[in-house]
This record gives C-alpha cells, sequence and structure tokens, in this order.
C-alpha cells in the first residue's frame, strides 16, 4: 500500500511530503486549494502522461517520489522479479522527474523505467476512481470491463482478445489465398520456368566479373605481350637499358662520395631503385611466360558472356545479379507454396477459432456469475443511497458476430425506484443517481478487487445529508480491508475517516503554493464545522461538527 509521497514544483504545490497509514485517509480543503493535485501526481507516477501545464510556474522541473508496501501484493512482487526490480524488504520507489522541455524520465527502485512500466505495476498498487468516473458507465466497453474486474477475470478477457487476433490473422490468411488462387498459379508457373533457366546456366556468384576480366586479357593479349616485351627491352636488355645506366651512376657517385660523404645519402637511394627496377624486370619476364595468346579460349569465354548477357537482359537485371535472381525466385516459390496450401491454412484458421471459442465460452460462463453478484452487491448498496426499492440488473446480449471482447455485449439496466421500470443507465438514471450508482459500483468493485489502495476523487459530487453520511460509512468499511483515500467536500463524508488531511493554499497572487496539514480530532472538529457553516462558525455550527466527529468513529 501506499506509504509515503513526495512531491516539487508540481502545479502549486512547491514542496510537500505526506505519509499514508492503513485505513480511510480524507483530504479537505478550500476549492480550488490543491486536494486533486495530489491524485494527480500519483497519477503520473502510475504512467499518466505528462502536460507542460503541470510544472510549477517558474520551475525548470518538477520531481514526484512514492513508496508503496508490496508484502501483502504478491501480483506487483512477481512483476518486479520478471523485471529484475526486486523489492528491498518489500518495499517499492517510484520516482518520476518532468522538465520545462516536456520531457519525462522514471524510475523503478532506482533504475529507469518506461511509463508502460510504471501502468503496469500501477495497475497493481493502486485504483483511482476520478469524479467523473460515471460519466463512462454507459459505455459498453467499461460495462464490460467492469464485469471482468469485479470477477477477477481480466487476464482470461485479454487472453481470449489475443485469441481472436490469431484466429483473424488465419482467416484472413485463408481468404487472400483463396481469392489469389489463379494468380498464384500462374505466377508460380512463370517462376517455375525462370528457375529451370537460371538453373540450367548455372552461374556462380563471381563469374561474370572472372570472365569479363578474362575478356579483356585475351582480347588485347597482342597488345600485352608487345608491352611487356618492350618493358623487359627498357629495364634489363637494351644497349642503354636502365638498370645497366643506373649501376654505373652508382658506381661513379659511390667513388666521388670518398671525397665528399654527403654524396652516400643520394647512393643510398639509388641502389634501393636498383632493386626495384630489377624485380620489375622479373615480373615482366614471368607475365610474358603466362600471357597465353589462345583464340579459341577467347571464343568461349566471349560466347559465355553473352549467354549470361543475355539472360540478364530476359530478366531485366544486371548480369552480376543473376545468382541473387535464382535465390529470389526460389524463396518466392517457397512462400507461394505455403501460402497456396488451402488444406493448411484452412486447418489453422478452424483449429484457432476453436481456440478462441472454447475460451470465449468459458469467459461468457464466469461473466455470467459476476454480473448476477455484482448486478446483486449494487442493488443492496442502492437501497442505503436514496433509492430504496431501486436494483440494477446485468443483461449479457450475445453479439452478432464473435468480437475481441468475447460472445457476448454488458448492458447496465437501472430502475432508480420501485415504480420504474428497468432501463438503460445512461438513458434513465438522473445525473445525482449515476453518481451515487457508479459509487456504489466502485465502492462493490473495490470489495472483489486485490489492488490494495484505493483512491476516490470527489466521486460523492452530487450527494449530501443521510446519503453522504452512508457513502461515508461504505467508505469506512472498505477501508477496514484496504487503503482508502477520498478527497470529498463533505463534511459527512470526512467524519468517518481514520486519518484527516487538510490541504490549504497560502500566498499572494503572485506566488501561489498549496501546502497539506495532517489534522489532530480538535482541528478535525474545527475542519468539519468549516466543511459545514462556510466562512462563519457559530457555536452550534462547531456542536453539529462534534456530533458528526463522534458519529463517524469507528463501528
Amino acid at each position: 500500500m501506499l506509504r509515503s509521497l513526495a512531491i516539487r514544483n508540481f502545479v502549486v504545490v512547491s514542496e510537500l511530503d505526506v505519509e499514508f497509514d492503513d485505513g480511510l485517509t480524507v483530504l479537505t480543503g478550500e476549492t480550488g486549494s490543491g486536494k486533486s493535485i495530489l491524485v494527480d501526481a500519483l497519477g503520473l507516477l502510475l504512467g499518466d502522461r505528462f502536460e507542460l501545464r503541470q510544472l510549477r510556474a517558474g520551475a525548470e522541473r518538477a520531481e514526484l517520489a512514492a513508496s508503496f508496501d508490496v508484502g501483502d501484493v504478491p501480483a506487483a512482487r512477481a512483476w518486479l522479479n520478471e523485471q529484475e526490480l526486486p523489492a528491498d524488504d518489500d518495499q517499492v520507489l517510484l520516482r518520476r522527474v518532468l522538465d520545462a522541455q516536456g520531457r519525462s524520465r522514471a524510475w523503478i527502485n532506482g533504475r529507469p523505467a518506461t511509463l508502460a512500466q510504471l501502468a503496469e505495476l500501477g495497475g497493481s498498487l493502486v485504483a483511482i476512481h476520478g469524479q467523473h468516473a460515471h460519466q463512462s458507465l454507459g459505455e459498453a466497453a467499461t460495462q464490460r470491463e467492469l464485469i471482468d474486474g469485479f470477477g477477477g477475470f481480466v487476464t482470461l478477457a485479454r487472453e481470449v482478445e489475443q485469441r481472436w487476433r490469431e484466429w483473424r490473422t488465419a482467416a484472413d490468411q485463408l481468404a487472400a489465398a483463396t481469392q489469389a488462387a489463379e494468380a498464384t498459379a500462374a505466377e508460380r508457373e512463370f517462376l517455375d520456368g525462370r528457375r529451370r533457366e537460371l538453373a540450367a546456366l548455372a552461374v556462380s556468384e563471381s563469374e561474370w566479373r572472372d570472365l569479363s576480366a578474362a575478356q579483356s586479357r585475351l582480347a588485347n593479349a597482342a597488345e600485352l605481350i608487345a608491352a611487356a616485351n618492350d618493358g623487359v627491352e627498357a629495364l634489363a636488355e637494351a644497349d642503354d637499358a636502365l638498370l645497366q645506366r643506373i649501376a654505373q651512376l652508382t658506381q661513379r657517385l659511390r667513388m666521388a662520395a670518398a671525397h665528399d660523404p654527403a654524396l652516400a645519402a643520394v647512393v643510398d637511394l639509388l641502389e634501393p631503385a636498383s632493386i626495384q627496377l630489377d624485380e620489375a624486370a622479373r615480373a615482366l619476364r614471368d607475365y610474358q611466360r603466362r600471357l597465353d595468346l589462345d583464340p579459341d579460349e577467347l571464343k568461349r569465354v566471349d560466347e559465355r558472356l553473352s549467354a549470361l548477357h543475355d539472360m540478364a537482359r530476359k530478366h531485366r537485371v544486371r548480369a552480376d545479379a543473376l545468382p541473387a535472381l535464382l535465390i529470389e525466385t526460389e524463396a518466392r516459390m517457397a512462400a507461394l507454396a505455403l501460402s497456396a496450401d488451402a488444406l493448411t491454412l484452412a486447418g489453422r484458421a478452424a483449429e484457432a477459432e476453436n481456440v478462441y471459442r472454447e475460451l470465449a465460452a468459458q469467459l461468457s460462463k464466469k461473466r455470467q456469475f459476476a454480473a448476477t453478484e455484482l448486478a446483486h452487491r449494487v442493488t443492496l448498496a442502492m437501497q442505503t443511497l436514496a433509492m430504496a426499492g431501486g436494483r440494477l440488473e446485468i443483461a449479457l446480449q450475445p453479439v452478432a458476430a464473435a468480437a475481441r471482447h468475447g460472445l457476448e455485449q454488458a448492458e447496465l439496466r437501472v430502475a432508480s425506484h420501485p415504480g420504474q421500470a428497468l432501463g438503460a443507465l445512461a438513458k434513465v438514471a438522473s445525473g445525482g443517481e449515476l453518481s451515487r450508482i457508479a459509487l456504489a459500483i466502485q465502492v462493490v468493485g473495490s470489495e472483489a478487487g486485490q489492488v490494495p489502495t484505493l483512491v476516490f476523487d470527489e466521486v460523492d459530487s452530487g450527494i449530501g445529508g443521510a446519503v453522504a453520511a452512508t457513502v461515508g460509512h461504505l467508505l469506512q468499511v472498505l477501508g477496514a480491508r484496504r487503503q482508502v483515500l477520498c478527497v470529498t467536500h463533505l463534511p459527512q463524508v470526512a467524519a468517518f475517516a481514520d486519518a484527516h488531511c487538510l490541504v490549504n493554499k497560502t500566498g499572494d497572487g503572485n506566488a501561489v503554493t498549496s501546502g497539506l496539514t495532517r489534522l489532530s480530532d480538535a482541528d478535525r472538529v474545527e475542519e468539519l464545522a468549516r466543511m459545514l457553516g462556510g466562512v462563519e462558525i457559530t457555536a452550534k455550527t462547531r456542536a453539529h461538527a462534534k456530533e458528526l466527529f463522534a458519529a463517524g468513529r469507528r463501528r
């Protein structure tokens, strides 16, 4: 459960550190004091998107941190172990930094984390019920997810969706193969012909390059021989050959160096040159011996090059790309053989559908039981929320075609009083009734869930009087089993808290900041009196606050 929350430079909060206990904790304060800012900060630590407006004016960055005790949260511990982020002493620290450039960084137990990881872990730590949660309650997806969450088979629902995707993928492949049967056959025939031609040609990867070099050499053999002869003649065999002239020059300079040692450096330069010229002459003689003037070989090379060139032109590729074309052709033929196997594809599609329908049928049975139980519990809760005789039913209607979410669609139907016929929730319930029904659903759903910390952000809006006291009692009972944080403006709800925190805003128009104070019993009475009486607190208002406070003690 949530143990502490630290906030720096977030919206109107300059610096705030708060610790939380078990049970029900309420946060109250004047309108605009920043009560919901704590909920927003917690939401960011659980993976919500950061908006630049949330950075405190003039600040370079905001920092948020929260610590959780996961000793009694096996799902969170398992996730941390899978991610190799073990919790020391069952403590988890989430931290997030947001800067003025809109960038965001996050850490889990000191190691960098993504928003997706924050959200995955946060889903097993905290459930936040916002003040506008009832507005989405009329949506079919929300109603379906409500049943799945209440029944505890969200994982099964996700697996059904995954199996549906696999089924549809297999079915699409089968349909595509069926529709393209004629085109596939024609393409396969063309590819087979090309494969046989290329295989018969048997061109190797380097053959075009090697043949081109051989052709150039053979076609110019006479010129090459003449050039080699001239080279040998000039270097070593002519009367004034370079080797002989350099040898004579070197000898003369060596003798002269006896009179001036400076010439020795020139001799040192000429000697390597003489050696290299001698090696060049030897290389040219070897080249002469190896060079073959063979017209038959030239003819064979020309014919082979012509065959490769014709094949390349036919298939519109470069000649040196023919080996790769053969590989590509064989790979495409293999792919077509697989896609054209209608029997195999049909079998895969049928198997995928069977797996999906089997899991979806299991999900349908679980949903039916969970819907009945959820409707019963919410109906009981409605009797205490100024809707005596009202009832809630959840109809599971088969869908026309199997869908990713299963074989049925959920519809919440409600009657807020005995004389009213059941109707769709969004159409029958008034705004206030919808808020109360939503609250009942949230409380009942939270009782069945496994998340250790529940946050209610002004979900009690639109109610008052005895109904508000009932809501406070419901939250108090829920707090006996879970950690509950509730932002409220109702004194009847706040009176039931185990701990009461006051959020206040201080400063002038230029620098405003929000702070938080944990109230003593005496201060709680004063805050309840303020919530009851507004600006002027009379003795009667204070007495009423004392009565509320006394009545709200844990029963």
